[in-house]
């Protein structure tokens, strides 16, 4: 099972990456990844998941604050990064179980392997996964598309980008938990390596769709990735070693990782877009995370709704020592509402 991808974007799209509006070019998005990712098989499948939610449910500290609005969730192979995604997913079923006007999941993703300066969304009529198939949320897509800022997917595009389907797995459990299929729908997004001034103005853009309390939000994104096969190999400095007390490589890259997630936290678009030039970190998903806080902080600003951002969960899929040796990071994060 694939542990994650990281590539330099350099594939152009062009227009077959794209489909027609039409609901003629409509299709069903197949599970392409099942079966290598994860399994194909629906018990097996459910079993995993099952197990990845007891234990998180046992490990999980109990939340005072509001509703869960959003969640940050990692995109690897589920032996790799589910355990750590399952701790995302709980706040959604808190969130559907204590909210039951939510309608639709929107999931924010990057895309690895072709190069877009926009956002595309997903042109599938329905999503199939092991468990169940999933509908996309036409009306909504509708809305976002006659603004004239966003595009469509094709079929291609979307079925080789897994870090939106390997949400899907763990939504349809979710779903089957909590309500009849039919009852909520999804529409995925994938975001292109977009400058900062467009994060900001996509942001602003999908901000009162966001805030709806009939949608909650899963942003899909894993941390850094290490090694010399993802062409990044930093060490820490002798001062910064000796001022943080990192003396493993595997310390280093946590040290890097929670900077991130504190500007996360901290909802600081900006903060988050100079700690990119500073410290270049593989996050994949680092521009759906700041389409994503653009929106919190737009929304937060408007007196619209106001978020509190935590991280729940951190881990790596190995401890690296050396430059020679490799690993991915996944954290699993929870906004929720508050009154503050």
């Amino acid at each position: 099972m694939g542990q994650s991808h990281y590539k330099p974007q350099n594939v152009a799209a062009d227009s077959t990456s794209m489909s027609s509006s039409s609901p003629s070019s409509r299709y069903s998005r197949r599970a392409y990844h099942a079966g290598s990712w994860y399994d194909s098989d629906k018990l097996a499948l459910d079993a995993t998941l099952s197990k990845f939610f007891a234990d998180a449910a046992q490990n999980q500290r109990p939340s005072v604050l509001g509703i869960p609005r959003a969640c940050i969730c990692p995109h690897a192979g589920f032996s790799y990064s589910g355990p750590t995604a399952a701790y995302s997913y709980l706040a959604l079923k808190e969130a559907m179980e204590r909210n039951p006007s939510i309608r639709t999941i929107v999931v924010l993703h990057p895309s690895h392997h072709v190069f877009l300066e926009s956002l595309l969304i997903s042109g599938a009529s329905t999503i199939e996964t092991p468990l169940m198939n999933l509908a996309v949320d036409d009306v909504l897509r509708e809305k976002l598309l006659s603004t004239g800022k966003f595009d469509l997917m094709n079929q291609r595009v979307d079925e080789h980008e897994h870090s939106g389907e390997m949400q899907y797995p763990f939504l349809a459990k979710i779903f089957m938990s909590v309500c009849s299929q039919e009852q909520i729908k999804v529409l995925p997004i994938m975001v292109g390596s977009i400058r900062a001034n467009k994060e900001e103005s996509y942001g602003k853009l999908i901000a009162p769709y966001l805030a709806d309390e009939s949608v909650f939000t899963v942003i899909s994104s894993d941390f850094c990735h290490y090694g010399s096969r993802f062409s990044y190999t930093p060490r820490p400095n002798p001062s910064e070693a000796s001022e943080h007390g990192i003396n493993e490589l595997f310390e280093y890259i946590e040290y890097i990782d929670r900077k991130g997630m504190d500007l996360i936290e901290l909802q600081r678009p900006g903060a988050f877009a100079d700690y990119f030039r500073e410290y270049s970190n593989t996050i994949c998903g680092r521009h759906p995370i700041a389409v994503w806080l653009n929106c919190v902080v737009a929304n937060s600003e408007n007196g619209i709704e106001k978020l509190d951002v935590r991280f729940v969960r951190y881990a790596q899929s190995s401890r690296v020592r050396s430059s020679n040796d490799s690993s991915v990071s996944y954290a699993s994060a929870v906004a929720r509402a508050t009154s503050n």
